[in-house]
């Protein structure tokens, strides 16, 4: 629980924590204990889950309570599969197998199915202790979590522990790319839900005020334009009609069957949808079960789609909110080489608690794992 609890803290440096983890399963007596410690780690991590859900549906901390346990299921149960009982042999006790076993449960936490409430993944942390290695320094962390996993765990706790204050001591924040603006709100729970004129002329004067101190792209929050549409691009193009400026902005499109959350440019020149969010945030947006029983209105999810999108003949990894907290997006928007990363939420929702945060972390843990500008834009 306080490896979840401290690496998980909405501290970047704080990330490698959590690679403990994976020596405290190998360690585990029993499968009974391996679940404990499974369960301890994430729901440590994740304990920010039951105040957000209840800030969210206006209600007690019941539904966030039952949601928090129901979301460990996966992680724990994967860790409880894998988990391998002991050998007792001439050279002591040794596990059949379980260096696999962990690389095997790494990576269904990692990839959907699992992977779609796989937080807190150890390898988060590969940024704060191989800054700029790129895919080396993710390979580095994998090999470092699976000999945690040996009897050799102390000696690589050690190697590990000397890259991370190596990284502290030499702590630089990723750097933003020239010209482009991240404009913070505090709009609360009116973001996305206010569509008045006068919303939008708020954040259109926002927009060239930043613009007159040298912006070329300006990137506001998630959900910062509400739903967008003919009438709103229309409003948008002209407001910047004059200026040489890409705004990027969070909005939705609705349709009969659903929603996609997603992310928008506008220039006076176009208007056009940039990306839609490859994993909304289960259960609060994506629920397929709707579809499956006929009905409509949750967000849909395009997993594997856009991974990368270009902007200015820029190519980007956007990610919005919940794709934030997990592994699979960030890392297969890598695969195409972008050169910033554009990070955008609304978390109006989290408020006492540590989840954007822990969200901002992760963002620029991956950023500086692979050495990127990155662009953070959060509504509060």
């Amino acid at each position: 629980m306080a490896c979840g609890w401290i690496g998980w803290s909405g501290h970047v440096l704080a990330l490698p924590v959590a690679m403990l983890f994976p020596a405290l399963w190998a360690m585990a007596s029993s499968r009974l204990v391996a679940a404990l410690v499974s369960t301890g780690y994430f729901l440590a991590a994740s304990r920010g889950l039951p105040q957000g859900v209840a800030n969210f549906y206006s209600a007690d901390l019941w539904p966030g309570l039952l949601l928090w346990a129901g979301a460990s299921f996966s992680f724990v149960a994967v860790h409880v599969a894998a988990w391998t009982s002991p050998v007792r042999g001439r050279i002591g006790t040794w596990h059949r197998g379980r260096t696999v076993r962990y690389l095997a449960a790494a990576v269904l936490t990692g990839l959907p199915p699992f992977g779609i409430t796989g937080w807190a993944h150890p390898l988060t942390s590969a940024g704060v202790l191989f800054p700029g290695w790129g895919w080396w320094g993710l390979i580095a962390t994998a090999a470092g979590l699976l000999v945690m996993t040996t009897r050799a765990w102390p000696a690589a706790a050690i190697a590990l522990g000397g890259f991370w204050l190596w990284s502290a001591a030499t702590w630089t924040e990723p750097k933003r790319p020239d010209g482009w603006k991240a404009v913070d709100l505090e709009q609360g729970q009116r973001l996305g839900r206010d569509g008045s004129l006068e919303h939008h002329r708020a954040l259109i004067a926002t927009v060239r005020l930043a613009a007159g101190e040298g912006a070329r792209v300006v990137v506001l929050p998630e959900s910062a334009l509400g739903l967008w549409t003919p009438t709103v691009a229309r409003l948008w193009q002209e407001a910047i009609l004059d200026l040489d400026i890409t705004v990027m902005a969070g909005a939705a499109v609705v349709d009969a069957e659903g929603y996609d959350n997603v992310m928008v440019a506008v220039s006076g020149d176009a208007a056009r949808i940039l990306y839609r969010e490859r994993m909304p945030v289960p259960v609060s947006m994506w629920q397929p079960w709707l579809a499956w029983t006929g009905q409509g209105g949750g967000a849909r999810a395009h997993f594997f789609e856009n991974p990368a999108v270009e902007i200015g003949g820029i190519r980007i990894a956007p990610l919005i909110c919940y794709e934030q907290l997990i592994l699979w997006p960030v890392l297969q928007s890598m695969l195409h080489g972008p050169g910033v990363i554009v990070a955008t939420g609304n978390g109006w929702w989290t408020r006492g608690t540590s989840i954007v945060a822990i969200q901002q972390a992760s963002t620029v843990a991956w950023a500086k794992l692979f050495d990127l500008p990155v662009v953070m834009a959060f509504n509060t």
